[in-house]
């Protein structure tokens, strides 16, 4: 029986507004209710404006993952064209998206993940004060060496994508900028660069290392780096049983090529099974929406000014077969079948060592893909091909963000934008309830959270919800 209510938020250091009602029965979190409270529109700005303007306006959704809508509104506009990018414009966008992926991840776990373990709560743990030195907010030494090696990095999107945030590189038939041979080699060096960064403080060790981990205790044992500083906190506060997930993992695929996806599609239930995009529906039961639940392709977006109960949040829920599922760094790792990421799931599931285990072990297998990627560029090829945007159409474009599943949904009439829905990975994992009952994947997670005496912030509330590095601007456009 629930003894009190609490409400926690605006949370610090996640992108955007996110408040959680808590019903708490004795020291844990009976129930828990996400609500996304900011609405912006995207979806209906879009409307009646000319179909290339997507990919001027989706990409301007967020400040940090902008590249990831870019991506996704050109694969729309290509589907729609019935157009592709050429082979080395294909390559191209994996390396433009993948350091914008990879850039997210680092900071999330160095400026927005590790500075909870500082606080004052924590001083009587024997990591507590190697923690304060790497992490505290604004003066840990792990935060300047993160915030150089990341400038480092987008030194790659100067050269590839002109700008970042906001590019306009990314086109439906591969990308506006020809790399020169001279483009090809300072890439690589700021590629050095970065490994440099990452086996001198995150992991304390050559890359290849923590990408090859197969198993848990091999994981728990890792020493090294800051990697090895999370891992020891870990262990000792139990973050290995902390933040169950629903135990359902969807990926739309990372990085397409020529050779299909970097990162496999799919969905893994105990058991993989490919993704069909017919079954994903918008519940609008629990969301301050008008209409009906429908699919993506069919739904609109019409907010509700009343704000009318049952509903608690803008955010929609899309389900997948009826069902929830979570996505994320973890959730493509454990759809790819990387070892260590389906022995995390059988030793607990999604959790919040699980997550940012996950984060941690794409960084390390995303920079040897983007080595790779970047010494099979081939200067001299074409990077685009022009497709005409026809009158009548359709488009779907999937792709995967840092934070996971970024679906966006075209459809043109009269050669003006008629419909285009976008579900955020955050809309999956940040969701409220649907019609059957079912939770959200934040929400479930944070059922049985510990709560201290006194807590009004509880502060393992705090790293659930960080764990799954929540971009809540993107939530409802």
């Amino acid at each position: 029986m629930t003894e009190r209510e609490l409400l926690v938020g605006p949370f610090n250091r996640v992108e955007g507004d996110l408040e959680l009602r808590l019903e708490i029965s004795g020291d844990r979190v009976q129930a828990a209710y996400a609500n996304s409270p900011l609405f912006r529109g995207f979806e209906m700005m879009l409307l009646g404006k000319a179909p290339q303007d997507a990919l001027t306006l989706t990409p301007r959704i967020c400040g940090i993952c902008s590249i990831s809508q870019s991506a996704a509104a050109a694969r729309a506009l290509a589907a729609a064209q019935g157009v592709g990018p050429t082979e080395n414009g294909a390559r191209a966008t994996q390396i433009i998206h993948a350091v914008e992926n990879l850039a997210d991840h680092i900071t999330h776990f160095a400026l927005f993940f590790m500075p909870d373990f500082a606080r004052p709560d924590y001083a009587g743990r024997d990591w507590h004060g190697a923690v304060t030195e790497r992490f505290l907010a604004t003066k840990g030494s792990m935060a300047h060496a993160t915030l150089s090696a990341r400038a480092e990095l987008m030194h790659i999107l100067g050269l590839l994508a002109g700008k970042w945030p906001h590019t306009l590189a990314i086109q439906p038939g591969g990308v506006t900028k020809a790399p020169s041979a001279r483009d090809k080699a300072r890439i690589a060096l700021s590629l050095a660069g970065f490994r440099r960064f990452l086996e001198r403080d995150l992991f304390g060790a050559p890359v290849e290392a923590f990408a090859g981990l197969s198993s848990v205790s091999d994981l728990l044992d890792w020493g090294d780096g800051d990697a090895g500083l999370f891992l020891r906190i870990a262990r000792d506060l139990g973050l290995g049983e902390m933040g169950i997930g629903p135990g359902r993992y969807l990926s739309f695929g990372a990085y397409a090529g020529a050779a299909g996806p970097a990162f496999a599609q799919g969905v893994w239930d105990g058991a993989l099974r490919p993704f069909d995009p017919a079954e994903v529906v918008e519940d609008l039961s629990h969301a301050w929406m008008l209409g009906e639940d429908a699919h993506p392709e069919a739904g609109q977006t019409r907010p509700d000014e009343d704000m009318a109960a049952p509903a608690y949040s803008w955010c929609k829920a899309p389900r997948l077969a009826g069902q929830v599922a979570e996505t994320g760094a973890f959730a493509r790792q454990v759809v790819d079948g990387h070892p260590l990421a389906r022995a995390l799931v059988a030793a607990g599931g999604s959790t919040v060592l699980s997550r940012v285990a996950g984060r941690l072990l794409e960084v390390a297998r995303t920079q040897l893909l983007l080595e790779e990627w970047t010494r099979t560029l081939e200067p001299e090829a074409v990077f685009m091909v022009q497709g005409e945007t026809p009158r009548e159409g359709e488009g779907v474009g999937l792709v995967e963000a840092a934070r996971g599943a970024l679906g966006h949904w075209l459809r043109i009439e009269r050669g003006k934008i008629a419909g285009y829905q976008i579900i955020a990975p955050t809309t999956w994992n940040f969701s409220p309830r649907d019609r059957l009952g079912q939770p959200g994947a934040v929400e479930a997670a944070l059922a049985g959270a510990p709560v201290g005496p006194g807590e009004e912030t509880p502060i393992a509330v705090q790293h659930i919800v960080r764990s799954f590095d929540p971009c809540m601007v993107c939530t409802v456009h």
